[in-house]
């Protein structure tokens, strides 16, 4: 269930009820004046299939975006559960559009952890181990920017689009520097052998593609943009980061010891996955966007 409040001006406040009040999915409006301002609060209970009409009035309105909030609530009750599309199970654009802008811009807290990422994953692919590379994907924040990505190309927001693909490279630019730089360094202080050889390394699939290599990256896009759209997302993104992580952190570990070759099929592997992980998404979203209903005006 979303929860909406809106201030509005008297001249304004008639047709939003109005407008509200003929929208199925808009229950509990109630309008109430500011002891202060001289404005009225109109708020109102929204199921979450309606909130892309309700966004539609109050931009007909030309209100500010200060104007207004909507907010998910979390239901104790299930009274409401048998109508429409559900309290919770309803699908809605405007939230999926604003996690996205939410996740499309690079933050400090980004590049840590993908450097963290990639530091790990190096020792990962040093090592051979497996243990490394996951703990590497589950430090990985890498699929909130793929996810973005996927919603600014299907609702047609290239620069949104565009903002997070960026994020989503230079993170992963991150975890290669990164990776590189703890190979180098694993060299200089005499703990790595000078005469390292990454094709000794026992991670299948790193540096070389196959048919399987497309086909996880496609599901793992269909399950990428299913766990942004509900609370999974922390869980699944350990699955998402398995088609991007290990590849950057071997080819910067293969950059460093000098197997240039195989860094680059590292990277081709990395850029089949990226390519695929957004196609899986993208058509996911889409196919909900066409197959689930707006709720009638």
């Amino acid at each position: 269930m979303l929860r909406l409040r809106v201030d509005v001006l008297q001249s304004e406040r008639e047709e939003l009820i109005h407008r509200l009040a003929s929208m199925e999915g808009v229950r509990r409006l109630t309008s109430d004046p500011e002891l202060c301002s001289g404005e009225y609060m109109i708020s109102a209970d929204i199921e979450p299939a309606a909130a892309d009409d309700v966004m539609d009035a109050l931009h007909a309105l030309d209100l500010h975006h200060d104007d207004y909030v909507l907010v998910r609530q979390d239901l104790l009750s299930q009274g409401l559960r048998h109508e429409g599309l559900g309290a919770s199970g309803g699908y809605s654009w405007v939230e999926i559009l604003g996690e996205a802008r939410a996740n499309a811009r690079p933050v400090a807290r980004y590049f840590l952890l993908m450097a963290v990422a990639g530091w790990v994953a190096g020792l990962g692919v040093i090592q051979s181990s497996t243990i490394l590379i996951v703990g590497a994907m589950a430090v990985s924040p890498d699929l909130m920017p793929i996810c973005a990505t996927c919603v600014g190309l299907v609702g047609r927001r290239f620069r949104l689009a565009g903002s997070s693909f960026l994020t989503l490279v230079l993170g992963l630019t991150t975890v290669m520097l990164v990776a590189a730089i703890v190979g180098l360094a694993l060299q200089g202080f005499g703990i790595l052998a000078s005469d390292f050889d990454v094709r000794e390394v026992e991670l299948d699939g790193l540096a070389e593609a196959d048919y399987s290599t497309g086909l996880i990256a496609l599901g793992a896009g269909v399950a990428a943009m299913l766990s942004f759209e509900t609370r999974g997302a922390t869980a699944v993104g350990v699955a998402i980061s398995v088609t991007t992580v290990p590849a950057s952190a071997f080819f910067g570990v293969a950059m460093a010891v000098g197997e240039v070759s195989r860094a680059w099929g590292a990277l081709l592997v990395l850029g089949i996955n990226l390519c695929l992980l957004v196609a899986g998404g993208s058509i996911t979203l889409w196919l909900q966007r066409v197959f689930t209903p707006r709720q009638r005006r």
